[in-house]
């Protein structure tokens, strides 16, 4: 169910931008909940997802200080479906539970509007159900490898799997009302990122006012 506010969705693929996206609109005054933020939060010591993933995966998925063991969880997510869609049998509900909590909040702040920042939202399925719009953005599968790879802990392998792991560009493409594709300067994508958020105000007032 959409929520009372105005709300996108915003995703893309690893090494996409989404996160650059996600910041330039929150200083142009949007209201940001970041999926993976939130997963970090739930796993870390004293998670509120520590207790059933230590249930559904065994002590050895909890690192020493408590909180989840990410990179044995990432060995073994990548190289296998099921044991993917077991994680996500744990934290995908917990996620949105928190998701909407924090949605409503910066909504009621006065936010005109709100960005739930969701990598797997093609994957996830009833997020399309959550949101007014989607928002993609997008990249060359060569651009991903490339940033993907240069992050730490990262190599250009690794980087490629998470890739297959994903939903292809098509995919994507497929749902989004709105894409960004970011392979152009920075400051011709605020450009373009500055029109979507006057776009998403506009169109944030009709849902307020129930013209939507």
């Amino acid at each position: 169910m959409k929520p009372a506010y105005f709300s996108v969705g915003l995703t893309g693929g690893v090494g996409s931008g989404k996160s650059t996206v996600a910041a330039m609109l929150q200083q142009l005054g949007a209201g940001i909940v970041d999926a993976d933020a939130l997963a970090h939060e739930l796993t870390r010591a004293g998670g509120a997802a520590i207790g059933a993933l230590r249930d559904r995966f065994g002590a050895e998925a909890i690192a020493a200080d408590g909180a989840l063991d990410r990179a044995w969880m990432r060995a073994r997510v990548f190289g296998d479906s099921a044991t993917r869609r077991s994680l996500e049998a744990v934290l995908h509900p917990m996620i949105r539970g928190l998701a909407q909590e924090r949605g409503s909040a910066l909504a009621a702040s006065g936010r005109p509007y709100v960005v739930f920042v969701i990598p797997l939202l093609v994957e996830s399925g009833d997020w399309l159900d959550r949101v007014n719009r989607v928002l993609l953005v997008d990249c060359s599968e060569a651009t991903q490898v490339r940033r993907a790879s240069a992050r730490p802990g990262l190599d250009e392998a690794a980087a490629r799997s998470i890739i297959t792991a994903q939903a292809s560009r098509a995919e994507r493409l497929a749902i989004a009302d709105d894409v960004l594709f970011n392979e152009a300067p920075l400051a011709d994508l605020e450009t373009r990122v500055g029109r979507l958020h006057a776009t998403y105000v506009r169109l944030a007032g009709g849902v307020c006012a129930g013209t939507l």
